[in-house]
C-alpha cells in the first residue's frame, strides 16, 4: 500500500511539473511569447510594426552581443515589455538562442 502510494505521488508530481520543463525549448518559448510580434521567422507581423519591432536578420541585430539581447528581453525595450518576471534566465537565455537561429 505505501509503494502505491508513492508511486501516485511521484505519478501526480511528474505529470504536474512536465509542462514547465516542456517550456524550456527556445523555440517553444519563442512561440508562445514573441511570436506574436515578432513573427514566425524573425519579420515583425503588423502588431510588431506598429510597436516599430526590428527584423532580426538586421545588420544592427545581427552584431548586437547576445548579452545585449538577453537583456533586453529581460528588461524589455523601447516598447517591448519586460520578461525578466515571466520567464527565467535559462528560458529567457535559450528563446535569445533560438532567434539567433533565424537570423541566418
Amino acid at each position: 500500500m505505501n509503494r502505491t502510494l508513492t508511486l501516485a505521488a511521484a505519478s501526480i508530481l511528474a505529470i504536474s511539473v512536465s509542462p514547465a520543463f516542456a517550456q524550456t525549448s527556445g523555440a517553444a518559448i519563442y512561440a508562445s511569447k514573441c511570436q506574436m510580434c515578432h513573427g514566425a521567422d524573425g519579420q515583425p507581423t503588423m502588431a510588431g510594426k506598429s510597436m516599430r519591432a526590428i527584423p532580426f536578420n538586421s545588420p544592427e541585430l545581427k552584431k548586437a552581443p547576445t548579452a545585449s539581447l538577453i537583456a533586453s528581453v529581460t528588461n524589455g525595450k523601447g516598447n517591448m515589455p519586460a520578461y525578466g518576471g515571466k520567464l527565467s534566465a535559462a528560458q529567457i537565455k535559450a528563446a535569445v538562442m533560438y532567434i539567433r537561429t533565424l537570423q541566418k
